[in-house]
């Protein structure tokens, strides 16, 4: 049995196209801290959720994006295991993770630190995987 050069061509591109979703790296490493493990970013810093965001909508923008810089997605990058890519107010892209956008805390000053959780009269929430 002969396999066609159309048809050999069309399962090397669908096996071709399923390859880069299945070796997608997520967003986030787990990291340790002193309230167990968190979401970190590439850096090894705590990631943030905030209660005051919407289902895949950041409520933090202006002055509080300045205190809780949010965890930057590209263009290019593809949603994937629970990760989302959101749009902002001011246009760019930021991962969410199960609907909630995620952010660093400026007074964190090393891996490990958590002193945004439970900031803002327990609106800031450390980000659990």
């Amino acid at each position: 049995m002969t396999t066609s050069p159309i048809r050999l061509a069309l399962t090397l591109a669908a096996s071709l196209a399923i390859i880069p979703a299945a070796f997608a790296a997520t967003p986030t490493k787990t990291g340790k801290t002193d309230k167990g493990n968190v979401l970190t970013d590439a850096k090894g810093m705590t990631l943030y959720t905030f209660e005051k965001d919407s289902e895949g909508k950041s409520a933090c923008n202006g002055p509080c994006a300045t205190n809780w810089p949010v965890l930057k997605a590209e263009a290019s990058d593809a949603a994937g295991e629970g990760y989302t890519v959101i749009a902002r107010d001011d246009g760019s892209k930021q991962w969410a993770y199960k609907g909630k956008p995620l952010y660093t805390f400026t007074k964190d000053q090393k891996p490990g630190d958590v002193t945004g959780d439970g900031f803002l009269n327990g609106a800031w929430h450390l980000a659990m995987p």
